[in-house]
């Protein structure tokens, strides 16, 4: 009788498989950083403690809002460089659905992407304190 020569493939096969599957399973586990893989997470390291009107609103218009809605021309009848203009579209809720595309209102800045997450949440904090001037 002739010895089986599948025997010692098989073992060979098997062994081979299950290296493969050991090398794979040891090479994915190991621990990242979150904040290293996802560095932009909106709102991660977004600081919306004290934010006031003079320190961060109203530079945030004046470089995203008042070109085209100043007192002098407010498109679309909104003001954004005085801060009755801007409290006046908090009070109407538009502004926040506008800087958040939301339907409703058009989407600012017109023709442009939204404000990045961590503007748009403090934004939201200002006007959740009140929309103070100060």
């Amino acid at each position: 009788m002739k010895p089986s020569t599948t025997l010692p493939l098989y073992r060979n096969l098997r062994m081979t498989a299950l290296l493969f599957a050991l090398t794979v399973a040891v090479s994915s586990c190991y621990y990242d950083k979150e904040e290293e893989l996802y560095p932009q997470i909106p709102g991660s390291e977004c600081d919306t403690t004290n934010v006031s009107y003079a320190q961060f609103v109203a530079p945030l218009m004046a470089s995203n809002c008042n070109g085209c809605h100043s007192e002098a021309a407010p498109s679309g009848n909104v003001v954004t460089s005085t801060y009755a203009g801007l409290k006046a579209s908090v009070n109407s809720g538009q502004l926040r659905k506008a800087i958040n595309h939301e339907s409703g209102a058009s989407a600012m800045p017109k023709g442009g992407n939204k404000l990045p997450a961590c503007e748009l949440l403090k934004i939201d904090a200002w006007i959740a304190s009140g929309a103070p001037q100060h």
